[in-house]
């Protein structure tokens, strides 16, 4: 089982063991890379020095897309290459992603043109080899209305009608983990690097202070990657033999609002220009819809990035643009979320221009390091860079990359011919053990395979009639196998509900929080710190975020 109970042993392994190859950072990124290596044969570790994902990772719009922004910009491989990952990702990992229509709408002086958007589209579908289902629709402005009936009139010329994939990003992240964990992998949340240890003046090993225990440990690789995002530059701080003038890290900060469909009643997903010029997404998920995103260079705190007032009105002011007989206002935004991008910083440009392509160079101490990219294109970047470490040390033992068709976690076996009869058939299990049948074919659809793991729980254990059993079964299985600790980690990266559900959130805090500190074993400072820090979150999350609080003041 993935969970706290093994941490013991697994820093003792992390300790006592050399590995192949050593991944820090636990984001999309990183996962990628150590399923990539782990399912070649080599022996790897990953550490992350908060909950996997809780970077950029849980933090962005949740698409796996074309990148048909990047037209504009005329980047043409980067298109095409992501547009093919993205096929691989959604085959992949079919419990968490989900084909999305797209509506683009046209306007008389607006930025796209009804044959401009057409070709471009059409562009789009050959570069990213789009399936023929998939490919895009010129719709009229009777058409477009039909979809959206209260969306803007005037000047309305038609609208573009083409498809992506909806994801959620921390859980993507998770099953990728799970399946390198699968592979051997020993992945360990809240692990910090404090420091290399060197001979000859190359990285042999990192020093690791466990977050958690406070036990420290030193683990051995042949190979050290720094998959870390926005802190790339802190990491390769640590390493004396960093070059400080060689690339730099240019961060910027993008934040989502979360609307209910009382108030903005979508049903069909849209992607509109702005009226400076920006792009952005409406997208439905159950009964919400989330809007984003801003494009902002950001200099402050990576841990805790917080939606601002001015940025939350700026979504909102689109969002009347577009759809003006609605008249929106911030008392109908229910949560927000900001995340940070970390992209390659080559000349001055605005956030927009800059780059999303990926790129990996290694440090004359040997530490290899992988930054910018797109979270449709992690397996690539995984491949890629595998390839060159396999290369390096004459890996012998390693075979060739295996993910372009390696399921993730909960989705082995499952494709899109089999996944609608295969949520029905489980969610008939679920009804079986107590779980009203649309409950449990929402946990089908988030567990995928693994989903047995969780009825097998609720059998198993006696539940409590002050939480939910739907959620009471998604915190077990948190716990007991997707190494959640605090209650940040199930609201926020296991369940999405910080983002997508907060009444409910708060109405179950107290218990959930009872529940991991009794299984978990929390001493009384770490119950009082995790429960100022998850109400320190939902204030975040709500947009009125005050001091940050640190476990510091408890220990």
């Amino acid at each position: 089982m993935f969970s706290f109970q093994n941490r013991s042993n697994m820093l003792q392994l992390l300790n006592n063991y050399s590995f192949d190859v050593l991944v820090i950072g636990g984001g999309i990124t990183g996962a990628g890379i150590a399923l990539d290596a782990a399912s070649r044969g080599l022996s790897v570790a990953l550490v992350d020095m908060q909950d996997f994902a809780a970077g950029t990772s849980s933090r962005s719009t949740k698409l796996i897309h074309g990148g048909l922004r990047y037209l504009k910009q005329l980047e043409f491989a980067l298109v095409a290459e992501v547009g093919r990952e993205r096929e691989i990702v959604y085959r992949n990992s079919i419990h968490v992603t989900t084909p999305e229509k797209m509506l683009l709408p046209i306007y008389k002086n607006g930025s796209l043109g009804k044959l401009s958007t057409s070709i471009g589209l059409k562009i789009y579908d050959s570069l990213a080899q789009v399936r023929k289902s998939e490919r895009r629709k010129m719709l009229s402005k009777k058409e477009t209305l039909q979809l959206i009936p209260f969306l803007k009139k005037d000047g309305l010329r038609g609208a573009g009608y083409y498809v992506e994939y909806k994801t959620d990003d921390a859980r993507l992240t998770i099953e990728a983990i799970k399946k390198a964990v699968e592979y051997k992998t020993i992945c360990l949340n809240y692990a910090r690097v404090t420091e290399f240890v060197y001979e000859k003046n190359r990285i042999v090993a990192a020093k690791v202070r466990d977050e958690i225990t406070g036990k420290r440990i030193t683990i051995h690789a042949t190979q050290i990657v720094n998959a870390t995002g926005p802190w790339v530059d802190e990491l390769l701080s640590k390493d004396v033999q960093h070059n400080k003038k060689g690339k730099v890290l240019k961060l910027t900060k993008g934040i989502h609002i979360v609307i209910d469909k009382s108030a903005l009643p979508l049903e069909q997903a849209i992607y509109f220009d702005t009226e400076d010029g920006r792009m952005v997404f409406a997208i439905p998920r159950n009964q919400k819809i989330y809007v984003g995103t801003t494009d902002t260079f950001y200099h402050e705190d990576l841990v805790h990035p917080v939606a601002t007032k001015e940025e939350v009105e700026y979504l909102l002011n689109a969002l009347r643009s577009v759809f003006p007989s609605l008249s929106l206002d911030k008392k109908d935004v229910e949560s927000t979320w900001a995340g940070i991008r970390p992209l390659i910083f080559e000349k001055e440009e605005n956030p927009s221009e800059i780059s999303r392509k990926d790129e990996i160079w290694t440090s004359k101490s040997g530490l290899m390091t992988i930054a910018g990219g797109k979270l449709t294109g992690y397996r690539l970047m995984a491949e890629q860079i595998v390839d060159k470490i396999v290369k390096k040390h004459r890996f012998r033992h390693a075979t060739k990359c295996k993910t372009k068709t390696l399921s993730l976690s909960g989705a082995e076996g499952l494709h899109s011919n089999n996944f609608e009869a295969f949520v029905n058939h489980k969610a008939m299990e679920g009804a079986k053990v107590g779980l009203p049948f649309e409950e449990a074919k929402m946990l089908v659809r988030m567990y995928g395979r693994n989903v047995e793991r969780v009825f097998a729980l609720l059998e198993s254990q006696e539940p409590t009639d002050k939480l939910p059993k739907t959620l009471f079964a998604q915190l077990l299985y948190s716990i007991y196998y997707e190494m959640a600790y605090t209650p940040a980690d199930f609201f926020i990266r296991r369940t999405g509900l910080m983002y997508f559900d907060l009444a409910l959130v708060e109405r179950t805090k107290d218990v959930v929080i009872e529940i991991m500190s009794k299984r978990l074993g929390y001493s009384e400072n770490e119950k009082l710190f995790y429960s100022m820090q998850l109400n320190q979150f939902i204030q975040d999350a709500k947009g009125d975020g005050g001091e940050k609080c640190t476990m510091d003041h408890y220990e």
